[in-house]
């Protein structure tokens, strides 16, 4: 249980630190390259954690990281960065916090991971949660900005379960590194004919995309992909909903946004949500004793194999 919850914790370092890209994205980064913006963002993250693994796809995955890249960073990172720019950054980050439902309806069809009771269960309170942010937020609400971020939410709800699936004979910080690098080699040719030059960065631009790299993308994509080869799909998704919250309150810190009574309430559901995911002890009992027959409890590692020779019977004596 220990373990889980230490998977748990390292899971939540992505989310969090999403959160707080809508913020940075949106307060520092040049709002009309969103293709250039995507492309800086991703290639980056990607050449780094190649050169700390230094290891290049190898048969299957060299199809597999293209396929990934452009789910999970080509489309996914443009989609995110046009909402951010059109949204205020409460209602950007909790459109994504639908993505635990779409998440375990793809691993139910995708790797056979059938959602509990619980886990529906937060998933619902976390949409209650969702919807009391988004429709209760001061301001207008852009609907291409909306419709953006739902599509990332999709978009990247598939990519992640995909990625789980495939996620034997490949280490996760090399099949990170290549998902990221495809997807910005797959943007920068796309970015250079659509929007021209790349755009002249001011030194607070420049920090700003430093973070988005390294830490909102190298760091956290490395955490999440972590924490869906370790814990049940359902729980990962649940614990993206730290996202939504992460990004309302930095919203409203920061950014000065108005928090009103039933956002709280909202926020309060979220973090309900996210309580109902927690791997549980029975869930990791089941499986245990669904891969290993049961012993007695006389039974010792020392004894097994003599326990298991007196339950075979001699072989019957021939006689020539």
């Amino acid at each position: 249980m220990e373990t889980n919850l230490r998977w748990v914790a390292l899971t939540a370092i992505a989310p969090v630190v999403w959160g707080t890209n809508y913020f940075v994205t949106r307060e520092f980064l040049p709002a009309d390259r969103p293709l250039f913006g995507a492309a800086l963002r991703a290639l980056p993250a990607g050449l780094v954690l190649l050169g700390l693994c230094r290891q290049r796809p190898r048969g299957a995955w060299w199809w597999r990281s293209a396929v990934l890249g452009l789910l999970n960073v080509s489309v996914f990172f443009v989609l995110v960065y046009a909402a951010s720019q059109l949204l205020p950054t409460s209602v950007a980050s909790t459109v994504m916090a639908v993505s635990p439902l779409a998440m375990m309806l793809i691993a139910w069809a995708l790797v056979s991971e059938r959602p509990g009771v619980s886990h529906l269960a937060g998933a619902a309170i976390g949409l209650v949660g969702v919807c009391l942010m988004l429709l209760t937020g001061a301001g207008g609400v852009s609907v291409p900005g909306v419709l953006a971020s739902a599509a990332a939410m999709l978009v990247s709800s598939f990519g992640y379960i995909l990625a789980k699936r495939w996620s034997a004979g490949a280490d996760v910080l090399a099949s990170t590194a290549w998902q990221l690098t495809a997807g910005g080699l797959f943007l920068l040719p796309v970015a250079a004919v659509v929007e021209g030059p790349p755009p002249a960065l001011d030194t607070p631009a420049l920090l700003a995309f430093g973070y988005v790299a390294l830490v909102a993308t190298a760091a956290a994509f490395t955490a999440w992909f972590t924490g869906l080869r370790h814990l049940p799909a359902g729980t990962v998704g649940l614990i993206g909903l730290l996202n939504p919250v992460t990004g309302v309150l930095l919203g409203t810190v920061v950014a000065g946004e108005v928090l009103t009574g039933r956002q709280l309430c909202g926020l309060a559901l979220v973090l309900a949500g996210v309580v109902l995911g927690r791997p549980t002890r029975a869930g990791r009992r089941g499986s245990s004793h669904a891969s290993s027959p049961p012993l007695d409890r006389h039974d010792t590692d020392g004894h097994r194999s003599n326990r298991r020779r007196r339950l075979t019977p001699p072989p019957r004596s021939r006689r020539f």
